[in-house]
């Protein structure tokens, strides 16, 4: 059978093509998935868990102005 002029072939040309396509769009999928995956793991996370508590100390009045800028700095070092 003859379809568009190309036969078989034709037709397997195109299975072909949107084949590659499915795999170009998963392997960048994989990548942008596995880059996001990276840079949600955050080893700073226990320095912004203390950094809130220190915010949340202050705004308590636990601690003064002084000793929140002084324990802020050291956090951030």
């Amino acid at each position: 059978m003859m379809y568009g002029g190309y036969g078989m072939m034709g037709v397997f040309s195109l299975i072909g093509m949107i084949a590659q396509l499915v795999i170009f769009v998963l392997v960048i999928f994989l990548i942008v998935a596995g880059i996001k995956k990276v840079s949600e793991f955050r080893p700073h996370q226990r320095e912004d868990k203390s950094f809130d508590i220190l915010r949340e100390r202050y705004a308590k009045g636990e601690i003064t102005e002084e000793e929140f800028k002084k324990m802020k700095k050291d956090l951030m070092d």
